[in-house]
């Protein structure tokens, strides 16, 4: 009976020590690698991993909408360095000439491709909609870059760039400050319908005083050639410095043209007060010779906000609509001193 009860105690402590065994053995790292082969979290992981888009699987289409700027160049430029630093796997470029049309072309190719994301600067707002249902249709996020256009915002992905109604509010604060007492302006206008040219007209006249008066209006396409011949054919029309006493240029390159037809009616830099949108290195060139009283920024290097948010897309991750880039208003005191540092 003894050698019975014995022999049960030890099988009993036997089993206890086998079960404390085995509790610490789940409670130790060794058992890691046990849980970590789990079935369903291991294949959930793997999909994660390796399901995730990269650079290397992105083909953008950029239907650029022509070389008419300095200011465009610099926007082309950054676009095709950040693609090569990124390692892209395709950028699909062109140039549309400043038409619409060659735009719309070149969307519809590389819908036909069937690229991962379209980045469109449109030359003007209107008349989008059609080729933009077209992309959405195929599934091909389109990023509205630079300028805006009208068509209704569920057919577009997101929209890069400045807000150009502040940035003739900010001009118009400059001719606040630089005519205290009043006068009349003249204004260099960019293409027409485009939403660069329609937000700084319309910024302008949002806050200018009600004692500057805009004399006249034209476009000058936002190049510098055909900025010349407006300026001349405004000299002839109004005398610098008696019937406007300043202008505002819708960018740096019509500003530039401006001056040459000013330097050969005899203006000299100073005689009228020059507010200028853009901040390349021709306007900081301007503002240090005396032409321009202030240079309000428009940032054309986004291709690093381009491209980061076309992968975002590609992984179906959430976007903000309205992306705007940092700007600020450069004067004449510092213009030397910057010059240098502008890459655009």
């Amino acid at each position: 009976m003894k050698v019975t009860r014995l022999f049960s105690t030890i099988i009993l402590t036997v089993l206890v020590l086998g079960m404390l065994s085995a509790c610490g053995d789940a409670a130790s790292p060794t058992a890691a690698p046990a849980a970590a082969t789990n079935p369903p979290a291991t294949t959930a992981s793997a999909s994660g991993a390796t399901g995730a888009k990269t650079y290397k699987d992105l083909t953008l289409c950029f239907p650029q909408l022509g070389a008419e700027s300095d200011w465009r160049t610099a926007n082309t430029a950054s676009m095709k360095e950040t693609a090569s630093t990124l390692g892209i796997k395709q950028l699909v470029f062109s140039d549309a000439q400043q038409k619409q049309e060659n735009q719309i072309s070149a969307m519809r190719a590389c819908i036909q491709q069937g690229v991962n994301v379209i980045a469109l600067p449109p030359v003007v707002e209107d008349g989008w909609d059609a080729v933009l249902t077209e992309a959405k249709n195929a599934n091909i996020p389109v990023i509205v870059v630079d300028r805006s256009v009208s068509a209704d915002k569920s057919l577009y992905a997101a929209h890069i760039g400045s807000d150009m109604v502040l940035e003739g509010e900010r001009a118009a604060a400059e001719f606040n400050k630089q005519l205290p007492n009043g006068g009349a302006i003249l204004e260099l206008s960019g293409t027409t319908g485009s939403g660069a040219a329609v937000g700084r007209a319309k910024g302008l006249r949002n806050k200018l005083n009600s004692n500057i008066k805009i004399l006249d209006s034209q476009t000058g396409n936002f190049t510098r050639a055909e900025a010349v011949p407006v300026m001349q054919a405004f000299l002839k029309k109004y005398k610098p410095g008696t019937d406007f006493q300043g202008i505002f240029m819708h960018n740096d390159d019509m500003g530039i043209g401006a001056i040459e037809a000013l330097k050969g009616a005899g203006v000299k830099p100073g005689d009228l007060k020059i507010v200028s949108v853009d901040g390349t290195r021709g306007g900081f060139q301007a503002m240090v010779d005396g032409w321009f009283q202030a240079d309000v920024e428009c940032n054309p290097l986004l291709g690093p906000q381009v491209f980061d948010m076309a992968l975002k897309l590609m992984n179906g991750q959430q976007i903000d609509k309205e992306v705007l880039t940092n700007e600020t208003v450069y004067y004449p005191d510092k213009a030397k001193e910057l010059l240098p540092t502008r890459k655009y």
